[in-house]
């Protein structure tokens, strides 16, 4: 999505929050911002949805419904211009949760675990858990093999949560039924959907909904940090029959992509997923399962939100909603994650303070999950015990956007260096490529730039089809955007 389509985005959620605002909450009076003390601290509502890109309404997707989220992101802010560190779910939930950048945290592939490398590091819910937040998740926030792992603790980081919640749903017993278009594969990684009988709350995510509404309503009447891990939607793609009916096949258009768009890619760029075998037909049908599971997960955040409302939390719990990595649909004739085109490292960002008044509800400033861990911290007045790779949100909220500092993102992907190899660290991988995004540009490096590397202007180029390279005009832009690199 161009920057055209982020004003548009931008004025779309202005302009709804101005038709609803008097039903937006009230600023709590004696706010910590304020100077003066909170009777209770702010509890916090941290959603995650696994494998979900910017294809939102309220991000201005013309098809994708989402009129939970279009809510959040007009009472909140919602960050049009947010990165990943990883385009990967292990090493971009360990980033985000450490608030350190993956070099650190030293995990490059999903099998590895943090704390071999850091293994005294205080997490995010261990911060609050530490300062006597009752901690709960349900469902995947570090990492967890899907489908294989639903039911388990995954790679979960036990240490940082009082409770745990593992569902396994109706979608778990019925992968017999999944439409799969390359059956040989793990279903991990396989174009497979199913448009499935029964209600939301017997899908795992539903069940997902259901358990963080309970722990709300159990501890209600202490400061919680509580996490909703929802799997959709990543693959296999599938949610209850009624959100695939809101897509009919003739409504889905695929992306257009230059015949020769990869030629002036490097090699080590163009990771390829099973999904680019599939005729166009296959195509849309994998494009209307994943729509119908990202309009099946906002109905769950729904149930979140409208539990908050319920239980009377709504004025004193903060609420967060990212994806852990973005997904690309046939762009560049590439799909799904671990790739740093624009669509895999861009991410949903959406922060509802119920303390704090947002006169603009967006921003196209560029951000970082990085930023997440510091920002609640501070509200929550936290301080980590160890230095934070991110940076405090907290002036877009106080309506002072003109303090931002960073002017740019910068995520990072492994690759092989062969043979891979299940004994040694990481399998053999390191971490060989390296993007930086700014408000016009992107450049990317593949081995320090030995193999390859790439830029492109998204001011007259936002789909990334047309690499500037070896271009001498371009030349001090890219020593410049070097330098930037962290």
């Amino acid at each position: 999505m161009g920057r055209n389509e982020m004003k548009v985005a931008k004025q779309n959620i202005n302009e709804l929050f101005m038709k609803k605002k008097n039903t937006v909450f009230l600023t709590l009076a004696g706010s910590f911002f304020a100077g003066a003390q909170v009777p209770q601290p702010m509890n916090v509502l941290f959603i995650m949805s696994d494998d979900l890109n910017t294809d939102l309404g309220c991000y201005g997707h013309p098809l994708v419904k989402t009129p939970y989220l279009d809510r959040l992101a007009q009472q909140g802010m919602m960050f049009t211009h947010a990165y990943c560190q990883f385009p990967l779910s292990g090493p971009s939930r360990a980033s985000m949760l450490t608030g350190l950048r993956p070099e650190k945290t030293n995990m490059c592939i999903n099998e590895t675990n943090f704390r071999e490398a850091l293994p005294d590091v205080i997490t995010l819910p261990q911060l609050f858990m530490k300062h006597g937040y009752v901690t709960g998740r349900a469902g995947k926030i570090f990492h967890y093999g899907v489908p294989s792992e639903i039911g388990t603790d995954g790679h979960d980081d036990t240490i940082s949560w009082n409770i745990r919640v593992n569902p396994k749903g109706r979608d778990k017993y019925e992968e017999n039924k999944l439409i799969n278009y390359t059956p040989s594969a793990s279903l991990g990684i396989a174009p497979a959907w199913l448009a499935a009988e029964g209600t939301d709350e017997e899908q795992t995510d539903g069940m997902v909904a259901t358990e963080v509404i309970k722990m709300m309503a159990q501890n209600k009447d202490k400061p919680f940090f509580i996490a909703a891990g929802f799997f959709r939607p990543h693959c296999p793609y599938i949610a209850p029959k009624k959100y695939f009916d809101l897509y009919p096949l003739d409504s889905i258009r695929l992306p257009q992509t230059p015949p020769d768009d990869l030629n002036d890619v490097p090699e080590l760029a163009q990771h390829k997923a099973l999904h680019t075998k599939l005729t166009p037909e296959q195509q849309k049908y994998i494009h209307r399962a994943y729509y119908a599971s990202i309009s099946f997960m906002d109905a769950q955040v729904g149930r979140l939100l409208n539990a908050l409302d319920s239980l009377g939390l709504s004025k004193k719990t903060i609420v967060v909603f990212m994806g852990d990595n973005g997904y690309m649909l046939g762009e560049h004739f590439l799909w799904t994650k671990f790739l740093l085109f624009e669509k895999s490292v861009r991410v949903p960002l959406i922060i509802y303070h119920p303390g704090l008044a947002c006169q603009s509800h967006a921003t196209d400033e560029i951000v970082e999950l990085l930023d997440v861990y510091p920002t609640l911290a501070f509200w929550c007045g936290l301080t980590s015990t160890h230095r934070l790779d991110g940076d405090n949100l907290h002036c877009f909220f106080e309506n002072h956007p003109e303090k931002w500092q960073k002017k740019s993102a910068v995520s990072v992907v492994s690759r092989p260096n062969p043979p891979v190899d299940n004994t040694k660290p990481n399998w053999g991988y390191t971490y060989r490529g390296k993007s930086i995004r700014t408000s016009r540009w992107r450049y990317t490096e593949w081995d320090q730039g030995a193999s390859g590397t790439e830029l492109y202007d998204h001011a007259s180029d936002p789909g990334e089809f047309t690499n500037l390279r070896g271009r001498k005009e371009f030349k001090k832009t890219i020593e410049k955007l070097k330098k930037e690199f962290r």
